[in-house]
């Protein structure tokens, strides 16, 4: 089943395993290979410390979620370089057959990003994007809109109540993309039309 089209006129997309190919279990095994605790981060646990919320929704600044990353690591040596490496393990690539859909997209609608994400990718994930596709990713979209500078995070409803007001949308003629069920289920709650892009499925065929 491919999303409906029809009736919208504006797109927003989530960025992670949508646009963006993840690897989480990279970031798990280089901070695990850094002296951390299996019980602080896990695939079934990940990410328990507040501290990765809080750098998600702007709360604390990347230096404040490095002190706190040494003292999970038990590892008061570690560099910043390298705990932003560890972070930043997860990050693949956004490949060009997604790029040229979200180009071929903007002849006929409005397109948006809404990501739960943080400084320390946005602040790598920007310079490297540039370097393999030659142009800035924010000109891909009308408008970007991430967690830590909204100060709020899916699937919390305020988040997507401020991404609505932000860039002017009409929820009732827009589709909003993510690949967790609770994130559309929480647009649902909004308003929005939503296509839940389920394991398995590719953002580039099905557009």
């Amino acid at each position: 089943m491919k999303p409906d089209l029809f009736k919208i006129n504006s797109i927003i997309f989530d960025l992670g395993n949508v646009l963006l190919n993840l690897d989480f279990e990279a970031s798990i095994q280089a901070f695990h290979k850094l002296g951390l605790n299996e019980a602080v981060l896990n695939k079934q646990q990940a990410y328990a410390d507040p501290v990765f919320y809080k750098l998600e929704i702007g709360m604390v600044k990347p230096d404040v979620f490095r002190k706190r990353m040494r003292q999970l690591l038990n590892n008061p040596d570690a560099s910043d370089r390298q705990i932003d490496d560890a972070w930043y393990a997860m990050i693949r690539d956004v490949p060009p057959k997604r790029v040229d859909v979200l180009k071929r997209l903007r002849d006929s609608y409005k397109i948006y990003l809404f990501s739960n994400t943080n400084a320390i990718h946005i602040g790598r994930l920007l310079p490297d994007f540039k370097r393999e596709h030659g142009f800035d990713f924010p000109a891909l979209f009308d408008k970007t809109f991430y967690s830590h500078k909204i100060q709020a995070r899916k699937p919390d409803i305020e988040a997507y109540q401020k991404v609505i007001r932000l860039s002017g949308v009409e929820p009732g003629k827009t589709l909003f993309v993510d690949d967790l069920e609770q994130n559309i289920r929480a647009a649902q709650e909004v308003g929005l039309k939503t296509f839940w892009l389920s394991e398995g499925l590719e953002m580039a065929e099905l557009f």
